[in-house]
């Protein structure tokens, strides 16, 4: 049997049940992984909400994120064999034990790479990666982070500092200890943030990166060139306030390139992970007959660090 998260309407944590059904097999040009470790993201939360706009069909299954091993192949599949071991992304319908997936979001995943890390790269290192690749971001740059202690922000400030770049991230008190560990300076949120950004890089910044989507963050864009100034999480607000945005619920899709880069996220940060070289932050685990209290724990920020799923 197959164990799944989903729900048929649309509302808080509660409205996510756990049901049971058959083992499902693969049509023509997807692969069946058996599901060790699912990622919860804050685009779940706002999917399953109504917060961001999704395809309606009932009931709908939880979660884009996970890892574990191919066990069917359906027919076309070529580069991929049952017993690999897989990452993959933008797969609705990850938190389970079994999902099904097109090749084209599938990684290899390295040995030195656990289950757990492996679910919680797709989509927040792969927005952090297409986003400082869009910017442009490297050796000499001094950029600012919001919400630098998420986790999307913490591989950002890492894939800026392996790139040459000095960074600020803004945060909460409790985070700052994990920005420096990471190699950025951190600032508090709150009033009179524009001045604190100032006092904390005299040379001022070539590069704002906003992933807190508040208007206080946004009000940044005044400390930098526009050009260089872009949001993965206001893309809502973006027309009305003039700002680039990469995703975020922007009505303007990523490019075929941006899309590119999200994907080749994955393969490029996990020799980086082995080498010791890049950090993901695990917050909580939890099983899957917990999904309510996952996704109430990832709406209340109450957990530093990623919410992981074990079916």
């Amino acid at each position: 049997m197959s164990r799944f998260a989903q729900y048929a309407e649309l509302g808080g944590p509660e409205v996510i049940h756990v049901a049971e059904g058959e083992v499902p097999v693969p049509d023509p040009g997807w692969v069946l992984v058996e599901v060790r470790a699912h990622g919860v993201n804050p685009f779940d939360t706002k999917v399953r909400s109504g917060a961001r706009a999704a395809a309606p069909e009932a009931p709908r299954g939880v979660g884009h994120d996970g890892a574990g091993v191919i066990t069917a192949i359906g027919d076309g599949v070529t580069d991929w064999a049952v017993a690999d071991e897989v990452i993959f992304g933008w797969t609705q319908g990850a938190a389970a034990t079994h999902a099904l997936v097109r090749p084209m979001h599938l990684t290899r995943k390295l040995p030195e790479v656990s289950w757990e890390t492996g679910a919680a790269l797709p989509i927040p290192v792969g927005t952090a990666y297409q986003a400082l690749k869009s910017l442009g971001v490297t050796d000499g740059d001094r950029i600012l982070i919001h919400a630098g202690s998420g986790s999307v922000g913490q591989a950002a400030i890492q894939f800026a500092r392996l790139w040459g770049a000095e960074v600020v991230a803004t945060g909460s008190p409790r985070s700052f200890d994990r920005i420096r560990e990471l190699g950025a300076t951190p600032v508090g949120y709150g009033d009179g943030l524009l001045e604190r950004l100032r006092d904390s890089a005299s040379a001022g910044f070539t590069v704002i990166l906003d992933l807190a989507g508040t208007d206080e963050a946004l009000d940044s864009i005044a400390l930098v060139d526009p050009a260089r100034f872009a949001s993965a999480a206001a893309g809502l607000k973006a027309d009305a306030r003039g700002i680039t945005a990469y995703g975020g619920g922007s009505a303007v899709p990523l490019t075929g390139e941006q899309r590119a880069q999200r994907a080749e996220a994955v393969a490029v940060v996990q020799p980086l992970i082995a080498a010791g070289e890049f950090s993901v932050e695990i917050g909580l685990v939890i099983p899957l007959d917990e999904i309510v209290d996952a996704h109430r724990a990832s709406e209340s920020n109450r957990v530093r660090g990623k919410i992981i799923i074990i079916p």
